[in-house]
């Protein structure tokens, strides 16, 4: 076959039929993901034991953290829209994530208990906080822009699109389950600096592999003009200017992630007026068909976040849970409260082909739900799931609660997301107009960004700050009420979105 490729159609060369670039940002996004859920698995514990945060400011800095990681990309985005290229944007964003997770390893002595008061090494405080600023900056070029090349490797009408970015999906949670099984092991067992090693080394075999595999993305995510090789200044080229604000951000995200109320007003603020940008975009540039396509997709990207602020609850409130009321012995296996989080990508794993196959049966058959009902069940099974737990919590007492609860949540959580997050990826490249592709993409990622946040602050709302002693961290009876109240508003934005679905599907025009 010809390695010619049209690069507004589907790539040519193939690999077990799916565009032959698929591998290579499949083994990269696996490998990114592995590094941040691996330390993801052992931020909120190793805040509280090492550290010596108490519940609520430990979820607050999680929250802060895991919500400027999404709001960088909606940058990230534009920059490789207009300048860069998704191709440099992520090899970039590999450079900062190596370099960031890496850093974490240095993790200096524990913070000490005087008299009451908490002692904490500023130095090495001030490292961590760095670490997560080189982080959120990797994560804002890398994120959005190598979904964006998946894309990109089929073209407009490829039927195989969802199929595409459903495998890409099954690969960020195999490297989400190697990432919790492995790094939560070394940082809870043999000490939290083993775990974020071995986390920053995921990241860099994610970067070679693809400065490796970059031939076989034949071009798709060059970038798209000579304009880089200008100079500023008669000295600096664009390319460059670009790369030292990037690092001009990790200074403002190094102060900005201490400050977590600063950052979720700062996201509702960005994140409103990034879709009025959007759908300005789209009366003044896209038409009937472009400007109503947009609308939609914004309507779903302003959903979303309710579903991650109850999904992201595992790395915050679930695992302080886990750690705390319940037995982690099951079926003569002790697990640590890090590792519980291997619940979500083992049931992704085991699901995905089952939905992917689902979602293709009745799509033969002419049944096949579309994206925004694809949302409302998302929202519905999770909330649901977040009901039975708190009936649940209120079955026995603490700290030897039956396991059965724990996997009731991660599986409404799991069947949740592959209901809504794939289809949602999948549906920013079929919705956006092409010039913005990137910037939708950035903005899906902005508001997943403002959903985190709250998931810190809901975490927040359930921890105690008194004397430091684990068993003072949760108040479970604040905890039950919580979540009953979560899971019964997700239920019911569910409901809504079903309502209009028929209108917001009229919108996409033969969009599904």
């Amino acid at each position: 076959m010809t390695d010619t490729v049209d690069k507004t159609g589907s790539q040519e060369r193939e690999l077990l039929g799916h565009p032959i670039g698929l591998g290579v940002l499949f083994m990269t996004e696996m490998w990114e993901r592995f590094a941040y859920y691996g330390m993801r698995a052992i931020l909120i514990l190793y805040l509280t034991k090492h550290f010596l945060f108490g519940a609520s400011e430990a979820s607050l800095i999680y929250g802060g953290y895991t919500g400027l990681v999404y709001l960088l990309p909606i940058l990230g985005g534009y920059m490789a829209d207009r300048y860069l290229g998704s191709r440099k944007a992520v090899v970039y964003g590999g450079l900062l994530l190596s370099i960031g997770q890496l850093l974490l390893a240095v993790t200096g002595a524990p913070a000490e208990d005087v008299n009451g008061h908490i002692v904490r090494d500023g130095f090495y405080l001030n490292l961590f906080f760095l670490a997560l600023a080189l982080n959120i900056v990797g994560v804002g070029f890398l994120k959005a822009n190598i979904s964006t090349i998946v894309g990109q490797l089929y073209g407009p009408k490829d039927a195989r699109r969802d199929g595409g970015f459903t495998i890409f999906y099954m690969g960020i949670n195999l490297g989400s389950l190697f990432a919790t099984m492995l790094v939560g092991y070394a940082g809870e067992a043999w000490g939290w600096n083993y775990g974020f090693a071995i986390a920053g080394i995921g990241m860099l075999l994610g970067l070679v592999i693809f400065l490796v595999g970059q031939p076989l993305l034949e071009g798709r995510a060059d970038p798209p003009s000579e304009a880089l090789k200008e100079k500023v200044a008669g000295f600096l080229t664009k390319e460059y200017l670009i790369y030292f604000v990037g690092l001009v951000l990790v200074a403002v995200m190094w102060k900005v992630v201490q400050y977590q109320n600063v950052v979720g007003q700062s996201l509702t603020f960005i994140g409103l007026a990034m879709l009025v940008v959007i759908i300005g975009y789209g009366f003044m540039r896209g038409g009937k068909v472009g400007r109503e396509r947009l609308l939609v997709a914004c309507v779903l990207i302003f959903v979303q976040p309710f579903f991650w602020a109850l999904f992201e609850q595992q790395g915050s409130s679930l695992t302080l849970l886990a750690d705390q009321q319940f037995d982690l012995d099951v079926f003569g296996f002790h697990f640590f409260a890090s590792q519980v989080q291997t619940m979500n990508p083992v049931f992704i794993v085991v699901f995905a082909p089952v939905f992917a196959w689902f979602w293709s049966a009745l799509s033969r058959r002419g049944w096949e739900p579309s994206t925004p009902a694809k949302f409302a069940l998302g929202m519905l099974i999770v909330g649901l799931g977040y009901v039975a737990l708190a009936f649940g919590l209120g079955l026995q007492d603490g700290p030897n609660r039956s396991f059965f609860w724990m996997v009731v949540i991660y599986l409404a959580m799991t069947w949740g997301e592959l209901c809504l997050s794939p289809v949602g990826l999948s549906m920013v490249t079929k919705l956006a107009m092409p010039e913005i592709v990137g910037l939708v993409m950035g903005t899906w990622f902005l508001f997943t960004s403002l959903g985190n946040w709250a998931a810190g602050k809901i975490s927040s709302l359930i921890g105690t700050d008194g004397p430091h002693s684990m068993a003072d961290k949760l108040d479970v009876p604040a905890t039950m009420h919580m979540y009953n109240s979560i899971g019964l508003f997700a239920i019911g934005v569910g409901v809504f979105l079903l309502v209009i679905t028929p209108i917001l599907k009229k919108g996409m025009h033969g969009v599904h």
